[in-house]
């Protein structure tokens, strides 16, 4: 079994917004030549996180940043000095990784998934980890 490690950069432009990643996935997928396997991406930030969603109607995206906004609003009665606890929370709930199968050398998704950082405090410069694990 071989074992990759990749980071990549991306800068958000928006206090809260989704951007695709899948392109990294295939990427990362593609350098470490595993055919079979698993990819666990993940992002090591307290205000963003790693979601699968649609990829087809953009307005799936604007509604989901709605409605975690309904549940989790930006101005709220938060004590955390920053001012960013909905940032907080909202990765909480959608997570910092998911774990994607590898199958015949790519990334096993849905026709309509994409696989999506969420910024809910930029705009900002994240890290993104890609670990490849298989043969």
């Amino acid at each position: 079994m071989s074992t990759n490690l990749f980071q990549f950069s991306i800068s958000t432009e928006k206090l809260q917004q989704f951007v695709d990643i899948t392109y990294l996935i295939h990427e990362a997928v593609e350098q470490s030549k595993v055919q079979n396997g698993i990819a666990i991406i993940y992002c090591p930030h307290t205000t963003g996180g790693i979601t699968i969603n649609e990829n087809a109607d953009p307005d799936v995206v604007r509604d989901m940043i709605v409605a975690l906004d309904k549940v989790f609003p930006i101005e709220g009665d938060y004590k955390h000095f920053e001012g960013n606890s909905h940032a907080h929370l909202k990765s909480s709930c959608v997570g910092v990784q998911k774990t994607i199968i590898i199958n015949e050398g790519k990334p096993l998704l849905g026709t309509w998934q994409s696989v999506y950082f969420c910024e809910f405090d930029g705009p900002r410069k994240r890290k993104i980890f890609i670990k490849i694990m298989g043969k």
